[in-house]
């Protein structure tokens, strides 16, 4: 089969499109509209979209969103109601600190503070009927950045499979979705080295496969490495051993919600991610130690020997 691939950057991060014939460019253009359409729904980088019209209307009235918006917000604040780690509502604490563009900054410990008042999802009100979604206190943000690639991905699968699209690689910024009954192979970048060297191999069937990582995005102050996935507990990047988790799921959206949740939880994830069905997590630290989740032991391979394969039992937390 011989492959049609496409890039383009868009929602923060470069996108890579491919297909394999019969499929043609114009499938790949197809989802790159899509791509754009619900940038345009969902993005938080821009002043204007339907999210940023929740934001602006925070503390005054619910706002009543497109039934694809709507969805997405559901989701993410039913999950972040659960106080798991994800955190739909962390809108504050991002901008405050505002890490991967240029004016990032390590704000105060008051200004982290007030912040934190303003990061509960429990003050989220949701109407199905209306379609509507309310921040019930001023100042309020959602960010749905850790779960719009995700939603976005999916989509592209489903388009994909409307237009017949039998084989496909949609990768939206370390974000991927293998669609097609091939093996594929996937490698897991070191999160200590320059993009590209990779440290592992996973084989998988079709499936997503999300990586969320302390390398992408950071902000080097005062001695200090600060990334930027936030603990809406402390108002401060969050502190644990890991430097990357990649989850693999059936779908992208799921992969991306689990991904926030196993890094804000640690190594003590893999205890949920157990009950969790057709999900598996591979887990780096920041001492070089690979620690993976029951069944995916025979799926991958070791390409830098630095790094040290441990099984689940052998963590003890």
């Amino acid at each position: 089969m011989q492959p049609v691939k496409k890039s383009y950057f868009a929602l923060g991060t470069l996108i890579n499109l491919t297909v394999f014939a019969p499929a043609t460019v114009a499938d790949i253009e197809a989802a790159y509209r899509l791509i754009q359409h619900y940038e345009d729904l969902l993005t938080v980088n821009r002043p204007q979209s339907e999210v940023m019209t929740i934001n602006h209307a925070a503390g005054q009235h619910a706002v009543q969103v497109s039934t694809l918006t709507y969805q997405l917000v559901k989701t993410a604040v039913k999950v972040s109601q659960q106080a798991l780690g994800f955190n739909a509502a962390i809108g504050p604490l991002v901008k405050l600190w505002h890490i991967g563009f240029s004016d990032a900054r390590k704000p105060s410990p008051e200004a982290i503070t007030a912040k934190l008042a303003l990061v509960d999802p429990q003050q989220i009100e949701l109407n199905d009927q209306q379609q509507s979604v309310w921040l019930r206190q001023p100042g309020m943000e959602l960010d749905l950045g850790a779960i719009a690639k995700g939603y976005i991905a999916d989509a592209i699968r489903a388009l994909w499979h409307q237009c017949g699209v039998a084989e496909g690689i949609i990768d939206l910024g370390g974000n991927i979705l293998l669609v097609g009954q091939q093996q594929w192979r996937v490698g897991i970048q070191s999160p200590q080295q320059q993009r590209g060297h990779m440290i592992l191999r996973l084989t998988t069937g079709a499936a997503a496969v999300v990586t969320s990582g302390i390398y992408e995005r950071h902000l080097q102050i005062d001695g200090h490495d600060y990334h930027h996935m936030f603990d809406s507990q402390t108002g401060y990047p969050i502190a644990n051993n890991l430097a990357s988790v990649t989850i693999i799921a059936p779908d992208s959206l799921t992969a991306d919600i689990w991904t926030t949740i196993a890094f804000y939880q640690g190594l003590n994830s893999t205890k949920l991610i157990a009950q969790q069905p057709n999900l598996a997590a591979i887990y780096v630290t920041k001492n070089q130690q690979i620690y993976l989740t029951a069944g995916l032991r025979a799926k991958v391979e070791l390409l830098d020997t630095t790094y040290q394969l441990k099984h689940k039992n052998q963590h003890n937390d």
